[in-house]
C-alpha cells in the first residue's frame, strides 16, 4: 500500500493551487487572443510538469505505482480530450468571444478539480469498505461505454439540457456579454450574462466527466493520491490544450469509439479484480504494465486511423459522442 505523508499532500495541493492561480490570475488581467505558440508552450510546460513528477514519483515511490500513475494520466488525459470536444461545442452554442475563452476553462477546470477531488475521496471510501464497488463502477463504465459507442457520431445537446434551460427561464439573461462579467445592471435591471450560462453548462459537463472518469482511473489504481494527481495534472494542460487542437479535434474522427473501447476495458478490468479478491484468487487479474500498453496501442490506432480517414475523406468530421440519443431520434 502507498503511503503518503502529510507533507507531500500538501507540497502536491500547493503545487497544483499554484499552477491554477497562475492561470487564473492570466485569465484576469490579461485578456486576450491565445495564439498557437502561446498555447504550444504552455501545453509543452504541462506535459513537462506532468511527467517530472511521475519521474520523482516513481525514483520516490517505486516502478508499480509509477506505472500506475502514468496509466491513470494517460487515461484522464485521453477522457480530457473528448471533454474538450463539448467545451468546443458550448463555446460555438454560446458563440463565446475569444478574449472570454481562457476564463470559462480555467473556471471549468478549477470546478472540476473540486468535483473530482469530492468524487476521488468518496470512491476511495467506498472501495477500501465495499469490495462489491469494483462491479458497481465496472458496470457504471461498460454501460457509459455502450452509449457512447451508440451515439458516437452525435454531440450532446447543450441547449436541451435541463440546467442550462432551467438557467434560461428561471434568470434573466442579457443580450452580449457585457465586457465578460457575469451580472450586469442593464437598463435599470440587474441581469446575468450569457457569460454565467455558459459557466453553468460548464459546470454540468464536469459533473458527468467526473462520474465517468474517476471510475476509470480508479480501474487502473486504488491509491487516492495517485488519483488524485493524474486527474490533476491532465486537467491542469486542458486550458492550453483547448486552443493548441480545437482546430484539429474534427479529424480525431474515431475518438469516441476508442474511448468506448478504453473505458469498457476498464470495466471489465474492474470486474475481475472483484472476482480475484471475493470468488477465486486463480482468476487472472490485469496487470498494470498491460492496462498502459492496452490504452497507449488504442489510443495510437485511434489517431493514425482518424488522420488517415479524414486524408481520404476530408468531408469526415468528428464527433464528441453523447450518452444518451437526442430528442428528436425515431427508429427507422
Amino acid at each position: 500500500m502507498l503511503e503518503i505523508s502529510g507533507l507531500t499532500w500538501a507540497v502536491t495541493i500547493g503545487l497544483i493551487v499554484a499552477l491554477l492561480a497562475a492561470d487564473l490570475v492570466i485569465a484576469a488581467v490579461r485578456p486576450h487572443r491565445v495564439g498557437f505558440p502561446e498555447a504550444a508552450a504552455w501545453s509543452i510546460f504541462y506535459v513537462a510538469v506532468a511527467i517530472g513528477f511521475g519521474l520523482w514519483f516513481m525514483a520516490a515511490h517505486g516502478g508499480d505505482f509509477g506505472a500506475e500513475y502514468f496509466a491513470g494520466y494517460i487515461v484522464e488525459k485521453s477522457l480530457s480530450v473528448d471533454n474538450l470536444f463539448v467545451f468546443v461545442i458550448i463555446m460555438t452554442t454560446f458563440a463565446v468571444p475569444e478574449e472570454h475563452q481562457h476564463k470559462v476553462l480555467t473556471f471549468g477546470i478549477v470546478l472540476a478539480l473540486v468535483m473530482r477531488a469530492i468524487f476521488i475521496a468518496l470512491g476511495a471510501t467506498l472501495l477500501s469498505l465495499f469490495s462489491f464497488m469494483f462491479v458497481v463502477f465496472g458496470l457504471v463504465l461498460l454501460y457509459t461505454a455502450v452509449q457512447l459507442f451508440r451515439h458516437r457520431n452525435e454531440d450532446p445537446d447543450v441547449e436541451n439540457n435541463v440546467v442550462v434551460r432551467s438557467a434560461r427561464r428561471v434568470l434573466p439573461v442579457s443580450d452580449d456579454y457585457v465586457g465578460g462579467k457575469l451580472l450586469a445592471r442593464v437598463d435599470g435591471r440587474r441581469v446575468v450574462t450569457p457569460l454565467f450560462v455558459v459557466l453553468v453548462a460548464i459546470g454540468g459537463v464536469d459533473l458527468l466527466f467526473a462520474l465517468d472518469s474517476i471510475p476509470a482511473v480508479f480501474g487502473v489504481t486504488e491509491e487516492a493520491y495517485i488519483v488524485f494527481v493524474a486527474n490533476a495534472f491532465a486537467l491542469l494542460g486542458l486550458r492550453a490544450l483547448f486552443f493548441l487542437v480545437k482546430g484539429l479535434l474534427d479529424r480525431l474522427v474515431y475518438l469516441s469509439a476508442g474511448l468506448a473501447i478504453i473505458l469498457a476495458f476498464i470495466g471489465v478490468k474492474l470486474i475481475l479484480h472483484w472476482a480475484h479478491l471475493d470468488i477465486d484468487d486463480r482468476i487472472p487479474e490485469v496487470p498494470t504494465p498491460v492496462s498502459l500498453g492496452v490504452i497507449i496501442v488504442i489510443l495510437t490506432v485511434v489517431v493514425v486511423a482518424s488522420l488517415v480517414k479524414t486524408r481520404n475523406d476530408p468531408t469526415a468530421t468528428a464527433h464528441a459522442g453523447s450518452l444518451r440519443g437526442h430528442r428528436d431520434e425515431r427508429p427507422d
